[in-house]
């Protein structure tokens, strides 16, 4: 067995990151970034009015001073004439500050008497004008490798850049094998249960911007095996859920070895998720993971979901890692570094109880996974832990 550390860095030197391809903006929410673009124009491209008021000149901003209106300004609509001495031009928000003008008195700091304000004795200080410029330049950047969210989305919009180059989503293959699993909404037979496995990893990828393809169940046989794995041949990344132990239906690594896998590993000191597996078949990173629905689970958080990231141009680093108080006391750990579904609320973190990697209800229930290194001694209430958000 090998420790979680090795089986990433082993895992990271599978894959690369997927080429670019340029996408609508509508379509950059969620993607990385590829290449850095830079900004086409300047905001805002001109001095603009923060408030709705009037333009004047700042040295003739006095108490009771009075100004005769000679025009408007509005967003899309600047003015156009000349500010005189004694002059002011009624301004609304985001609107060009006239040329002679350097100070907008907002409009609660005015009495207007037909065409001419008198302004008010206590009169704010602040220009209330938006520099050309005061959010970004043309010519600034948007740094690379970057995953976008809203906000980046907005920012390239008010750059005015249309199409981005973003890295292609990786399309993960994801094959469940075993006599047992019938689909969801099928009736199992009296000794099978429903795929679960699949379902919840493929929605934990594509979350992490992964395509995922799921293929039909494999049976514990050679033929179906090498079917489903030519069926896998075209994607990214093959995932395999079950069939990865050594018993005597457990036949993903023969078979995968049959059609020329080169393996990296095979099981990793960890619980859940000891019998875990990857290799290359032909061109292709595979991962096989163990059956037990934790456990797959768990191994898509600790592995495959860093392996998304890489592929996705982003860094080739272990899920971050955060800490937190136990709410409740802990027993030692055992040998293999383990990963302990909890709950992270106000009094910090709980443990559940029940710990099998078959419970998926528990799983569901759990919003951490407590790490706990090997051989680690027990742990008192309020001690802090390392967690892996989920």
């Amino acid at each position: 067995m090998i420790p979680v550390s090795e089986a990433l860095a082993h895992l990271f030197a599978l894959v690369t990151p997927l080429g670019v391809q340029t996408v609508p903006l509508r379509a950059a929410a969620g993607r990385v970034l590829a290449r850095d673009v830079a900004a086409t124009r300047t905001q805002p491209p001109f001095d603009a009015s923060s408030m709705d008021g009037y333009a004047l000149r700042r040295a003739e901003a006095e108490p009771d001073a009075m100004f005769k209106v000679v025009g408007e300004a509005a967003a899309g609509h600047g003015f156009a004439g000349t500010v005189g001495p004694g002059q002011a031009v009624r301004i609304f928000t985001g609107a060009p500050v006239p040329a002679q003008t350097d100070f907008i008195v907002i409009q609660e700091d005015v009495t207007r008497r037909g065409d001419v304000i008198t302004l008010n004795r206590d009169l704010d200080t602040k220009d209330n004008i938006r520099p050309a410029g005061g959010d970004f330049s043309a010519g600034d950047p948007m740094a690379a490798p970057r995953r976008l969210g809203p906000s980046d989305v907005a920012l390239l919009a008010a750059m005015n850049i249309a199409a981005v180059p973003v890295f292609r989503q990786p399309v993960v293959a994801i094959l469940a094998t075993g006599d047992e699993l019938v689909m969801p909404g099928e009736t199992p037979g009296p000794d099978q249960i429903i795929a679960s496995n699949s379902f919840g990893l493929a929605a934990q990828l594509e979350a992490a911007g992964a395509r995922t393809r799921l293929l039909p169940i494999a049976r514990d046989t050679s033929a179906s095996l090498t079917t489903a794995f030519g069926l896998a041949a075209s994607a990214d990344l093959i995932v395999t859920i079950g069939g990865a132990s050594v018993g005597d239906h457990d036949l993903v690594a023969p078979v995968a070895a049959q059609l020329g896998m080169a393996q990296s590993f095979y099981k990793v000191a960890m619980r859940p998720g000891k019998p875990l597996m990857a290799g290359r078949l032909g061109d292709v990173p595979m991962i096989g993971l163990p059956g037990n629905p934790v456990s797959a689970m768990v191994c898509g958080t600790i592995f495959v979901l860093p392996m998304i990231r890489a592929m996705l141009g982003l860094d080739a680093a272990p899920a971050p890692r955060r800490e937190a108080p136990l709410a409740a006391g802990i027993a030692a750990n055992g040998p293999r570094e383990h990963y302990m579904r909890a709950h992270l609320g106000e009094a910090g973190l709980t443990v559940f109880d029940r710990q099998d990697s078959s419970l998926l209800s528990v799983l569901a229930q759990a919003n951490a996974l407590v790490v706990r290194p090997p051989l680690d001694p027990a742990r008192a209430a309020g001690a802090l832990v390392s967690y892996l958000p989920l």
